[in-house]
């Protein structure tokens, strides 16, 4: 839809005319509604809505779901009300590489696991690059941008820090920052804000940078399951914007709108994601590649419950084990894979 914004004038007579949702569809790669060239806005004739990857509770369930009928997923049901139960399940080892890896674009998961998976993960950024991002922006240096995204991808899951993102080129911070805007105005990266309270006053206020989807992050640096069984830092990183990823896809059809944040204070207490439901509960989800958990894995989690109060509704650890487990009022270790299995 990027291409041609002069349609939107059109749309907004026919639309004036005849008041009846769902006439039309508009598809883009983009933000549109931050297209320069764009001639009207269609303010309150028009619901935009952010088409994700595929979440993995959907890659779970597949094109036949007769076999699934738990659906949707309760994971952020579970958070935001009845807690978790004590329940059984198995580790997902290996497999959580391999989930990482695949990423949720439905034309690569028809790729075979591997080089042409991430063959087509490569060409679509290609793509982007080349022609996309042209048509919404004159971008000057556009050898900039792949490789941008590229040291982008090493920082998935880190404190946004513009002065080290724009340390390897030769143009300036705020071009840096500019770019980085476009990003994810294609929804390739995102920031994800810092959530604050008047109850604490040494919190670090510097968003997080999240790739946009944790295939393309792999296919840009290059590392396959293998690669992330033998990196246990890589992995950490990348497990985060993955478990973020699929909270964000499983919140974008949930019932009641939920935003995100991250939570870390100045003495090193961080809670990966949290998220909060209107201005009536707040909940935190920290995420771990171990097997095991432990009370001191609930220190900044902690530490968010004493800050939010009573709109605190649940803390969760999300780990590679096999035990769903309660460890203290309102906070629960859950298995990694409950997040999209959880009935």
């Amino acid at each position: 839809m990027q291409r041609v914004p002069a349609l939107f004038a059109a749309l907004k007579l026919e639309v004036d005319r005849r008041r009846l949702p769902g006439r039309f569809l508009l598809t883009g790669s983009s933000n549109v509604l931050q297209t320069p060239a764009l001639s009207d806005s269609l303010a309150g004739r028009m619901e935009t809505v952010r088409l994700h990857p595929l979440a993995q509770c959907e890659l779970q369930r597949g094109p036949d779901s007769s076999h699934n009928r738990d659906w949707p997923p309760g994971f952020l049901d579970a958070l935001f009300g009845r807690g978790f139960e004590s329940r059984h399940t198995e580790r997902l080892g290996k497999e959580l590489m391999e989930r990482i890896v695949s990423g949720g674009y439905p034309a690569a998961l028809m790729r075979p696991v591997g080089r042409r998976r991430a063959n087509w993960y490569r060409n679509y950024l290609n793509a982007q690059m080349e022609r996309d991002i042209p048509e919404i922006s004159r971008i000057r240096s556009l050898d900039v941008l792949p490789r941008l995204l590229r040291h982008a991808a090493v920082q998935t899951a880190t404190l946004f820090n513009l002065s080290e993102l724009a340390a390897p080129f030769q143009v300036s911070r705020t071009t840096i920052r500019d770019y980085v805007t476009l990003l994810e105005r294609v929804f390739l990266l995102e920031q994800l804000p810092p959530w604050h309270s008047n109850r604490l006053k040494r919190l670090i206020k510097t968003p997080k940078l999240h790739l946009g989807d944790t295939g393309l992050a792999c296919a840009l640096l290059g590392v396959d399951a293998a690669d992330l069984m033998a990196d246990r830092i890589v992995l950490g990183k990348l497990l985060e914007t993955f478990a973020y990823q699929e909270l964000r896809r499983q919140a974008s059809w949930h019932a009641d709108p939920v935003s995100f944040y991250h939570f870390r204070d100045r003495d090193g207490a961080e809670v990966d994601v949290v998220l909060e439901r209107g201005t009536r509960a707040l909940a935190g989800v920290e995420i771990k590649a171990g097997a095991t958990v432990t009370t001191a894995d609930f220190r900044a989690l902690r530490k968010l419950k004493a800050a939010a109060g009573i709109r605190f509704s649940c803390g969760v650890v999300l780990y590679d084990g096999e035990t769903s487990v309660r460890f203290d009022d309102g906070l629960y270790a859950v298995p990694l894979r409950l997040l999209w299995e959880l009935p």
